[in-house]
């Protein structure tokens, strides 16, 4: 199952503030279409039926079934850009938890 850490936390709280959404919303993560093993990332309101759901102190992150296989055992992390801005990786279960 996927792992949320505390700076992925911090970006999705940053990534909700100023939008319209329920308490109960989150980061979905859903397979690309398209591109084999890619995903896209966006906010929405509730998890989709058959969603996986992650829970960290007050966020969710809802992982589309077919994500699931690519996110794996992986842990959900957030960095900052050159800008300033947290942008999001996924890495193995060695790297960074918290």
């Amino acid at each position: 199952m996927l792992t949320v850490t505390e700076n992925a936390v911090e970006a999705i709280r940053d990534l909700m503030v100023g939008e319209s959404l329920p308490e109960w919303a989150g980061l979905r993560i859903a397979a690309k279409r398209d591109e084999t093993n890619a995903l896209e990332f966006s906010l929405v309101s509730t998890a989709s039926s058959g969603d996986e759901v992650v829970e960290k102190a007050d966020v969710r992150v809802f992982v589309e079934p077919e994500a699931v296989a690519i996110v794996g055992d992986k842990v959900l992390d957030a960095k900052p850009d050159a800008a300033g801005r947290r942008t999001f990786r996924l890495v193995g279960q060695q790297g960074p938890r918290e």
